[in-house]
């Protein structure tokens, strides 16, 4: 796994400082963390990183048909909710690609620490050499600090305090769960989660942020990963248990962390119910394929991974399913779309519109 590096050039820093005061009233920024729902690219920068989508089919739908390492035919949600939050044209780039291609002011406007297959959990992910939780946000205590030692403690808190923390992951721990046969009891293990989950929230609180755009595990059993683990093609409908017990524990823990800590806002996005809605009327987004992956292979496209040699649907946009895990470009977008202004029985108690303008 590649450290963060910690120790920045005095004359690297000289050429940005005059470039910041702009990026800091250009409020809020966007930090965002977790899985390979939200990577923009960051594991393409990891050389033993073992899940990677820096490949074609990868990127079809991307200007010039680039594989960007996102997971996707195109843009992916962290994407389409820096638009809609920023006016951005896409995600903040990776945390990865700014140390190689060197500080600049655009890191305090937002920057991308998600990892594919990381996890709430160190060890999920740990054998596949990509990048915890807990990594990513020792990188943004990297930046935190970068914009204190140039703008002074009250400013840097200040614009953190702004800015909105989106994070979706949760998804692999459970997917370990089942993977790894584990016979830990289920309601201990997603008490597990959910105590990891609180650790990770206090820690970017202690780094000055405030405002927390939450993203929950959506109807994981119904990815086609999972459904040809199931004879009849359904959804495995006991990862979807897990994941339903995952959001009613999250959103206890959100409300009490409210109250606990001081000035917390929070956008809790029910992913379970605005991908089973999808679900249950596909024709009412559009959708003529739930089931089946868009590009891959074997049964439901969902045998073999999103490869250069792999099937690839023409109708991409009629798809909910990019591959065996991820959603579609236009999926991507309807989530978006959903977490920004959508109402109380999709995000709660505010939308990401609200939490990013109050």
């Amino acid at each position: 796994m590649m450290k963060t590096n910690g120790h920045f050039c005095i004359f690297v820093l000289i050429g940005i400082i005059l470039q910041i005061s702009v990026a800091i009233k250009a409020a809020p920024a966007v930090f965002v963390f977790g899985d390979s729902t939200a990577d923009v690219g960051t594991n393409s920068f990891l050389p033993t990183a073992k899940i990677r989508a820096d490949f074609p089919h990868n990127g079809i739908d991307f200007p010039y048909s680039k594989p960007t390492g996102r997971f996707s035919n195109g843009f992916n949600s962290a994407d389409f909710l820096s638009k809609l939050i920023m006016g951005s044209k896409r995600s903040p780039q990776p945390y990865l690609l700014f140390l190689k291609s060197g500080l600049n002011s655009k890191m305090f406007r937002g920057v991308n620490f998600a990892s594919g297959a990381s996890g709430l959990l160190d060890v999920t992910g740990k054998e596949l050499n990509i990048i915890s939780m807990s990594e990513q946000i020792r990188q943004f205590e990297t930046v935190c600090s970068l914009l204190k030692y140039l703008k002074g403690k009250d400013v840097a808190m200040k614009h953190l305090s702004k800015s909105l923390i989106a994070i979706s992951v949760g998804s692999n721990d459970i997917f370990g769960y089942f993977e790894k046969q584990m016979t830990v009891d289920p309601a201990v293990y997603i008490n597990s989660l959910i105590t990891a989950y609180e650790s990770h929230i206090n820690a970017l609180y202690n780094l000055g942020a405030r405002k927390f755009g939450i993203i929950s595990i959506p109807p994981i059993g119904c990815c086609p990963s999972q459904r040809i683990l199931n004879s009849t093609g359904g959804c495995f409908e006991i990862e979807n248990t897990f994941a339903r017990a995952f959001h009613s524990s999250l959103d206890a823990l959100l409300k009490k962390l409210s109250f606990k800590l001081p000035d917390m806002k929070y956008a809790l996005g029910n992913s379970y119910e605005m991908t089973i809605n999808v679900i249950d009327h596909p024709q009412l987004f559009n959708f003529t394929s739930i089931e089946t992956a868009c590009c891959g292979k074997g049964w439901l496209n969902a045998e073999k991974t999103c490869t250069p040699d792999a099937n690839l649907c023409s109708n991409r946009d009629e798809y909910l399913f990019w591959d065996l895990y991820h959603p579609t470009q236009y999926a991507s977008e309807l989530a978006a779309t959903t977490l920004y202004n959508g109402g109380k029985q999709f995000v709660a108690p505010v939308n990401f519109a609200q939490l990013a303008a109050c």
